[in-house]
């Protein structure tokens, strides 16, 4: 999904170039060309310490926004996860893509930007969820999807008329995807892993209390055309491919259209699903035969109860985990099961048959993390009404550090949530559990491929089991002031 962006500056400054100017007044951008610096902020750093440099993938949002960019427009990019960023570098436009988690990182390098006169416009999730926030630290903020609204908003910045807002249509009414493929020149000399990320559809037809993407996208998906789709595919190299959608099986039809074309390009990818998928005997076929390797499912949890305040009850559509997951089997799709814990009722006992579960049926991979109640969703909404949240905007909080639970549960109380989130990812990716799930020879290690896969993101899970828990949200370092516009 295209998320965000950063404006212009202030003639004479040290660093920038005289096209600042232009929020006083227009330029012509046939003699002197704009420069656009795109930014991928982290989620945070330690003092005087680099990000964490573990699964660094390509950021999809900055080259989808690079593609929808015209010619005439000079590009930098940084990702802030890699490399220092260059306040001083002349540029006119800063763009930053957002998410919750980044959120504080994001307004603090847009405040480094804007007080050295550079305007910056911000977008994506987070600012489409709260774009008044937004708002306090950037010069203009999209909400929604960028792709009906960038070419409008850079004609307003060269004209010198920026407005504060720009809204595409959300819902029902969301124009259909344009076929973008992504820039990736932008990610040239930069050490990501060798996954390639491909979008084929964005949104999700389920409407998940806890979710943002439903929130967001308004319980709607759109889909790129299936021909665009296989044409990006075809210029890549054929390394595992992870198809971003949040949904594979949200338009079932366009989905199935789509992966009878990927049959003949004979490639190894993986995406996530909803469990539903498993009661499509068709769309199983097709999985299988366009080379899906793996699909994350969001199991979330064993108690009906749970699931049902939760709005998934379609999670126990048909019998339940048991036999949708034996249906994944038949056609050899490994699972990447996610789990999450601590809502009302959730006890030591639901963890601990949570993971007792995930190596029975012996997982590929699976998530055990606390709940999180993120800005605009049902959840939030409910949290904030009966006052049981610890920060008032916990991505925003100096004090607030990752993996931390952010409002007051019942039935466990915060730490003890977070405790036995890391005892249950210790398990299992510890030795014990992975050689439980290595017996499952005809269902994990199939080929040699998903072998050396197998046994190689196991340890870089493994290594990272809480890796980032007590990271503080932004730079601990910067001694910026975060400034409004």
């Amino acid at each position: 999904m295209c998320q965000l962006f950063n404006e212009p500056s202030v003639r004479g400054r040290p660093g920038h170039s005289h096209l600042s100017t232009t929020l006083l007044f227009p330029y012509d951008s046939q003699v002197v060309k704009p420069k656009l610096t795109l930014v991928h902020p982290c989620v945070g750093r330690h003092r005087n310490e680099p990000y964490l440099r573990s699964w660094q993938m390509e950021p999809l949002a900055p080259a989808l926004l690079a593609a929808l960019t015209p010619e005439r427009y000079q590009l930098a990019f940084y990702d802030d996860r890699l490399e220092l960023i260059d306040y001083d570098a002349p540029t006119d436009l800063v763009a930053i893509s957002v998410e919750t988690y980044t959120a504080r990182r994001a307004y603090q390098i847009a405040s480094e930007f804007r007080k050295r006169g550079v305007p910056v416009v911000m977008g994506g999730f987070h600012p489409t969820l709260v774009p008044e926030e937004a708002g306090e630290f950037a010069e203009a903020v999209v909400v929604g999807e960028a792709e009906t609204v960038w070419e409008t908003l850079l004609e307003d910045f060269e004209a010198g008329r920026l407005r504060k807002y720009y809204r595409s249509a959300t819902g029902k009414n969301r124009a259909e995807l344009r076929s973008v493929q992504p820039d990736r020149s932008l990610f040239k000399g930069k050490r990501y892993l060798p996954i390639r990320l491909v979008e084929s559809g964005r949104g999700c037809h389920f409407s998940c209390r806890f979710c943002a993407i439903a929130s967001f996208f308004e319980s709607t998906q759109l889909r790129r055309p299936a021909d665009a789709i296989v044409s990006e595919l075809e210029a890549l190299r054929k390394n595992v491919i992870f198809f971003v959608d949040d949904n594979v099986t949200s338009r079932m039809k366009e989905a199935k259209e789509l992966f009878r074309k990927l049959i003949p390009l004979k490639l190894r990818w993986i995406g996530q699903a909803s469990i539903t998928a498993a009661w499509d005997e068709e769309f199983l076929e097709l999985l299988k035969a366009s080379g899906c390797q793996g699909l994350l499912i969001g199991f979330e949890s064993l108690k009906p109860e749970v699931i049902e305040s939760m709005g998934k009850n379609f999670n126990m559509a048909k019998g339940g985990y048991g036999p949708a997951i034996a249906q994944f089997r038949k056609y050899g799709i490994r699972l990447y099961g996610t789990f999450i814990i601590g809502y009302d009722g959730d006890s030591t006992d639901t963890v601990e048959k949570a993971l007792e579960f995930a190596l029975q049926e012996q997982f590929f991979l699976a998530a055990f993390n606390h709940l999180t109640p993120f800005p605009a969703t049902p959840l939030y909404r409910e949290l904030e009404a009966e006052d049981r949240l610890v920060y008032p905007r916990w991505w925003l909080s100096e004090d607030y550090r990752y993996g931390e639970v952010p409002f007051k549960p019942v039935g466990l109380d915060r730490k003890q949530i977070q405790d036995l989130c890391h005892w249950a990812r210790r398990r299992f990716y510890g030795r014990s559990g992975l050689w439980q799930r290595a017996k499952a020879a005809t269902w994990n290690l199939r080929s040699p491929f998903m072998t050396w896969q197998f046994f190689a993101i196991n340890a870089m899970m493994g290594r990272d089991v809480s890796g980032r828990d007590g990271l503080p949200l932004g730079d601990a370092g910067w001694e910026g002031k975060l400034l409004s516009v």
